[in-house]
């Protein structure tokens, strides 16, 4: 019996000429009923014509509006609005023509054709049975669809009782074919228990761990989830409201503020269950647009990795300003052709170039800064995977160390205005080779601030973990979690910051534009987090018990790693700036003259020496340089003896 249903089911829709059939059908038996209502009633018919003669004629005309107005085109499970438009627009355009031949018939002949009584009549019962089939069949095929999958709408409350939740509460009711059954309205404030909103009840009950008014209020009412609009709560509201969901387990939705729905997207694709990175300790960044927006105005911008997890977004960022132009530098093929597909669909009117490149070719560099001339310097190229490049540090040097050397230069040598770096929170400090080369980087572009002959103003942004990014924790775990686990976790304490993609590259160009030069700008990352609490938190959110549907496995700390990063050094010393979650880090800055000596003689052992010796050399120039779990760690026993 299930197959049968999938089967009907996946028939494309009923063919137009059926539709047009059964709209005809409708009209005979509407006129058949209004006939026998009239029959035998003082409102008799006039015998001008003979019956069968008078039913031709009414509804020739209904099915001239039929075709005319095309009621037969549309998908009957599908119908909307329009749909029924048309339809009662055909019944009308009947009526009103069936009236007025009615009455010029009278004219010459002195007599009617049908009584306008029976037309009246006529109109409402085609126009009502035509809705009637439509409405009928579009509901029939969704719960026969959710019936034969086996998934039936999901009985859900919405938080809240403001606008944003009314809103949200009428999407939900009027678009059918989303898959949530809207119970009623949820709320902690006190109310008149008669209270309906959209015709649906409002309950008033606490929302918490202990609260036996909200596990009853679940179990009563069936419900499967709870629908929040996440912007207008703050974190402990929502963490409160999640935890107590979870232990009914009961699923939890997240819905974004109704101006910041995407009109060109379905409602079902903008309700998604909340993930981790909606329960994150942090307040809304906010950003000096005006300030942004005339610092990019008329400019050229340059952004390497911009295939990237950061670098792109800083590009959809930057796109959001209409710049003159972006120049979108990556050496990844398929993500930068993901890249170009994006621009095209979302920057139609943006002048942007796509260009396939590595940051480490000089000569290809050159002729890319001759060409556009660039303004602004975006530099998010970098390799960033700690145990990768603990292992193979000839290619952080010529990537995070020689590559950034040659956008350095070049940028000094045809006068960009500003070049912003993105580094991390592992360059403080370092205890593997990505966060010293990453560290190496800030030293040489901080020394050319000063250097002779330079106009370019150079600023390094600093922060931790992303969420989301490309090889980062969270999308690990998710692919655990996926496969049912288990979860690694290389140690029980260890802690890391986190801030979103979109946080970060906000505070990225905000920083961009406060620089004069030279500054390390810091950003507030909020307070840490203990990776084995998010993966636990992470199985929750997933419906299932840590250690009990999904286990959960201490793997040792990998090469390179530590338990917990800083964003400064023992050295450093940090200012606030007029943003509050930015800060500018004093680091003592190294003359450009030795530096450049000391890159030139690592980049030469590079390629040439092994890795020993490479990583000897960038002790020698980042003295704070301490391995953590890795083989390098003998080369510190060396030098302290």
């Amino acid at each position: 019996m299930r197959t049968k249903k999938l089967t009907f089911l996946d028939q494309k829709y009923l063919p137009r000429w059926a539709v047009f059939l059964l709209d005809i059908f409708i009209c005979i038996i509407s006129f058949a009923l209004m006939f026998l209502i009239l029959d035998g009633t003082p409102l008799n018919f006039h015998s001008t014509w003979p019956t069968p003669f008078r039913a031709v004629f009414l509804l020739s005309i209904n099915i001239f509006f039929f075709y005319a107005l095309r009621t037969y085109a549309g998908i009957v499970r599908h119908s909307t609005f329009t749909d029924v438009f048309k339809v009662a627009s055909s019944s009308f355009l009947t009526a009103i023509t069936a009236v007025i031949f009615n009455y010029i018939y009278f004219a010459f002949a002195g007599n009617k054709i049908f009584l306008t009584t029976g037309i009246l009549l006529y109109m409402f019962f085609s126009f009502t049975f035509m809705l009637f089939f439509r409405i009928a069949v579009k509901e029939a095929y969704q719960y026969l669809k959710a019936s034969a999958t086996g998934k039936l709408k999901k009985r859900v409350v919405i938080l809240g009782t403001d606008d944003q939740t009314i809103s949200l509460g009428k999407a939900l009711t009027t678009e059918s074919n989303l898959p949530y059954k809207l119970v009623g309205f949820i709320t902690e404030n006190q109310i008149n228990k008669s209270l309906k909103i959209l015709n649906k009840p409002v309950f008033s009950v606490p929302i918490t761990t202990e609260s036996n008014e909200f596990t009853e209020l679940l179990a009563q009412h069936n419900l499967d989830g709870v629908l929040i609009v996440s912007e207008s709560l703050n974190i402990k509201e929502k963490n409160q409201i999640v935890e107590a969901c979870l232990a009914n387990k009961v699923e939890i939705f997240n819905v974004p503020l109704v101006e910041h729905w995407n009109r060109k997207e379905d409602i079902q694709t903008q309700i998604k269950p909340i993930q981790i990175e909606d329960l994150l300790e942090r307040s809304q960044i906010a950003m000096d647009v005006e300030l942004i927006k005339n610092d990019l105005r008329g400019k050229t911008i340059l952004v390497t990795g911009g295939a990237g997890s950061i670098g792109s977004e800083i590009v959809k960022q930057l796109a959001a300003f209409k710049p003159m132009k972006i120049v979108i530098l990556d050496n990844a093929e398929s993500a930068l052709h993901d890249m170009e597909l994006y621009m095209n669909q979302h920057h139609e009117g943006l002048s942007f170039s796509i260009l396939l490149a590595d940051i480490r070719n000089r000569e290809r560099m050159e002729m890319l800064f001759a060409k556009y001339k660039f303004d602004l310097v975006y530099h998010a190229a970098a390799y960033k995977h700690v145990p990768l490049i603990e292992k193979n540090p000839h290619e952080a040097i010529y990537v995070n160390i020689g590559g950034t050397i040659n956008l350095a230069n070049l940028s000094v040598k045809h006068n960009v205005d500003k070049f912003v770096m993105i580094s991390t929170d592992k360059a403080v400090n370092p205890t593997n080779v990505m966060g010293a080369s990453k560290r190496a980087a800030e030293m040489y572009v901080q020394s050319l601030q000063n250097h002779v002959n330079n106009n370019t103003r150079f600023i390094t942004t600093r922060f931790g973990n992303v969420l989301g990014s490309n090889g980062s924790v969270i999308p690990y775990f998710r692919k655990q979690i996926a496969a049912g686990g288990p979860l690694t976790v290389t140690h029980k304490d260890i802690i890391r910051y986190f801030m979103t993609i979109s946080e970060a590259c906000q505070l990225v160009l905000q920083a961009g534009t406060m620089g004069n030069g030279g500054e390390i700008y810091v950003f507030d990352m909020g307070k840490p987090i203990k990776i084995l609490d998010m993966a636990k938190r992470m199985i929750r959110l997933s419906g299932l018990k840590p250690y009990e549907d999904i286990d959960i496995e201490i793997t040792g700390l990998r090469p390179g790693e530590k338990l917990y990063e800083e964003l400064l050094n023992d050295s450093s010393t940090s200012l606030p700036t007029y943003h509050p979650k930015i800060m500018v880090s004093k680091v003592p800055v190294v003359e450009y003259e030795l530096i450049a000596a000391k890159m030139q003689e690592i980049i030469s052992i590079s390629e040439n020496g092994k890795s020993k010796e490479i990583v000897k050399k960038l002790k020698e120039l980042i003295p704070e340089f301490l391995s953590k779990n890795s083989e390098f760690e003998v080369l510190d026993v060396q030098k302290h003896t």
